[in-house]
């Protein structure tokens, strides 16, 4: 039995789950991965069309990049002629528009084969799903127009960019739905398509393990890769040095980045507190409030 084994630390992956919600990034991956009802409910309610229709839905899906940084989309989603990439982001920096540029770039490299001519292109849509108002209009969308300076006209080139602020939370279906992003109770949500879905993966045995199992691999990854990586990076730095202190010291620093490192991105994707992010990757009591402070 390892440490992620014991009936205390899986009690302590049962209490998360039970306070996840579709705004965090593990639940939302996890309820729509493959689920082409939830997917339908999302767009249709969007852009006002009942009769919007996927054919298919994937989650956590990467795009490597020969000549720089890849990209890992949350949820990737078609019907057949559009792709629509749909992103919740409970930071407002991850809502950057830099990073939706990217997005947008990285789904037409996905989407053009080698040797297709690049009219082939489909429309795209990038949709941020953000916890906040980033942008401070109190509006439910803002849309994304691209025109020409001069005249105003709209220059279409397919690729469009949404931004759905989670936080206006009124009586219409976006309000509701986005009411819904943020229930931990799968009762309390309006939608029953998502309800039923968030309620797979708390209460029943084989959706609530295998949130169980993305908890553990999460904490494992941080504790297991990056950990690794930054300590041995200092260790490299100590020994350039040529001096032990300075390895020790090293060491010492790799370990608290990458501690900070694996807290901050268990709280992001598990939905988290410090506390419990903490809990999970078994900081010592003694050392948590130099964390929280570096927070």
């Amino acid at each position: 039995m390892t440490i992620f084994d014991t009936p205390e630390r899986q009690k302590v992956y049962r209490d998360i789950i039970k306070k996840l919600r579709l705004i965090d990034d593990a639940f939302f991956n996890s309820c729509f991965d493959g689920d082409i009802a939830c997917m339908e409910l999302l767009l249709q309610i969007i852009f006002g069309n009942p009769q919007l229709r996927v054919e298919e839905v994937l989650t956590q899906r990467s795009v490597p990049n020969l000549f720089g940084r890849g990209v890992r989309f949350d949820a990737i989603a078609t019907d057949g002629e559009r792709i629509f990439d749909v992103e919740v982001q409970r930071d407002d920096e991850g809502a950057d528009p830099m990073r939706a540029r990217y997005n947008s770039c990285m789904m037409d490299a996905r989407e053009l084969d080698k040797g297709k001519d690049f009219r082939e292109l489909p429309e795209t849509y990038v949709i941020f799903i953000t916890e906040h108002d980033v942008w401070k209009g109190n509006r439910p969308l803002y849309h994304v127009q691209k025109s020409f300076a001069e005249t105003g006209v709209a220059f279409d080139d397919g690729a469009h960019i949404i931004y759905v602020n989670a936080a206006y939370q009124d009586d219409t279906p976006l309000g509701r739905l986005m009411h819904d992003f943020f229930c931990e109770n799968p009762n309390d949500m309006h939608y029953s398509v998502l309800a039923n879905r968030a309620r797979f993966f708390k209460e029943n045995e084989r959706g609530a393990s295998t949130m169980c199992k993305l908890i553990e691999d999460l904490v494992k990854s941080d504790l297991e890769h990056i950990l690794k990586a930054e300590v041995a990076e200092a260790e490299v730095r100590g020994e350039a040095r040529g001096e032990a202190r300075g390895e020790a010291r090293g060491k010492a620093h790799g370990e608290e980045s990458a501690f900070l490192s694996s807290i901050r991105n268990l709280m992001k994707n598990a939905g988290v507190s410090p506390e419990k992010a903490m809990d999970l990757l078994g900081i010592d009591a003694m050392a948590r409030s130099k964390y929280m402070s570096l927070l």
